[in-house]
This record gives C-alpha cells, sequence and structure tokens, in this order.
C-alpha cells in the first residue's frame, strides 16, 4: 500500500477562499515523560517548496535535519514551547495547544491548518484541523519537521544537565532505560509531575518517608 504524499490542495482551498496567510502547524513532545511540549508553524512559498517533505515520522534524522535547516532558512517559521510546569498545570493536551497558538501567533497568520482532530481554542484566526494533517498537507508536515528538530535538539542540552536518564537518544520518552534510570537517580526538575510513572515515583517516596 503506498504511502500519501502530502500536496499545497490545503493551502490552495485556503488561499481561494480568502486567506492570505496560511500555516501548517504541528507539535511533537506529547508522549515523553520529561521536557516541554513543542509546536511548530510554518508558511511555506507555493514556488520554492524542497522535494521531499513529508510527515517527520517517516523521515531519518539525517533528512529532517537538512529539511529543517531548509525551511529555516526559506519559509517562514515560528517554534514555540509550552514549559513543564505549563503541562502539570493545564494537562498535556491544553499545553500542546498552548504551544500552537503561540507558534500561530508569532507569525501572525489569518488561517492556521492544524494536524488533528482538535482546534486550539485561543487561536486569532480561522482553522481546520486535518487528521493525519502531516501525511497529507505540506505544510503540516514541514511544521512536524521543524518542531521535531527543535524539541530533539533541546532534549540533547537537558540531556547534559542531567545525565544518566539517556534523553539524547530518546527524547524524554517511557524507554526501558529511561524508567530504570527514574527509578536509580530519581525525578528531575525537567520531569512531568502529572505523568503516572513520574507521580508514582514521587507518591512512593513520599510514602517511604512518613
Amino acid at each position: 500500500m503506498m504511502r500519501p504524499v502530502p500536496d499545497f490542495s490545503f493551502e490552495a482551498a485556503a488561499l481561494l477562499q480568502g486567506a492570505t496567510f496560511v500555516v501548517g502547524v504541528d507539535e511533537v513532545g506529547r508522549g515523553p515523560l520529561a521536557g516541554p511540549v513543542t509546536a511548530a508553524a510554518v508558511r511555506l512559498d507555493p514556488d520554492n517548496i524542497p522535494p521531499g517533505l513529508a510527515d517527520s515520522k517517516t523521515l531519518t534524522a539525517a533528512r529532517r535535519e537538512a529539511l529543517s535547516a531548509w525551511l529555516l532558512a526559506h519559509a517562514q517559521v515560528a517554534i514555540a514551547h509550552a514549559s513543564v510546569q505549563e503541562i502539570d498545570e493545564l494537562n498535556i493536551l491544553r499545553a500542546s495547544h498552548l504551544a500552537m497558538e503561540r507558534a500561530v501567533a508569532a507569525l501572525g497568520a489569518d488561517h492556521a491548518l492544524i494536524d488533528g482532530n482538535l482546534i486550539p481554542r485561543s487561536l486569532t484566526c480561522r482553522a481546520e484541523a486535518l487528521v493525519k494533517g502531516d501525511a497529507r498537507c505540506l505544510s503540516i508536515a514541514a511544521a512536524s519537521i521543524v518542531a521535531k528538530v527543535a524539541r530533539d535538539r533541546l532534549m540533547v542540552d537537558l540531556a547534559q544537565q542531567h545525565p544518566g536518564y539517556g534523553w539524547e537518544k530518546n527524547a524524554g520518552y517511557p524507554t526501558k532505560a529511561h524508567l530504570e534510570a527514574l527509578l536509580n537517580l530519581g525525578v528531575t526538575p525537567a520531569h512531568r509531575r502529572s505523568f503516572a510513572p513520574v507521580h508514582n515515583i514521587l507518591y512512593q517516596d513520599k510514602s517511604l518517608t512518613r
């Protein structure tokens, strides 16, 4: 079965309906136990789209890096985050939407194409949710690449501050090595306390010290 190839049809339709500044929006980092959630918004020039734009999950790390560098140089791009504290205070879905809202606001778009089935409630422009948008829409595919590369780099930096958890490899996701490190090394300020594996360790520690 052939994998769908993203195209510019959703952007073209929005422009035909009167939009003048159309962006694709995607986020990365809902599942990890540590680090922020990251979103990107990208406005592509239809006359200057690099070959090979696709859902970031289908690309090699080297290809993502190359495409992200190209997009930062040739497209209009905004990257935004919601912090670990915001994730714990709001919940991960709302925090991921907050990061999306920040990215869209930074570019001043008037139409946003959002990956997923929900539209962030505080967007300041018209928006359309596209299920599997990163596989169908070029601007969302571009946003998925930029967000993934930006967050991976951020987790490499955090790994240097908190060695032993393997974030430079697992990006904060709950791998076996990460879970073992949580048990052996404890919880860091970069861990999401509202996520069950982290919460459970903290709760056990409190129970034991009573």
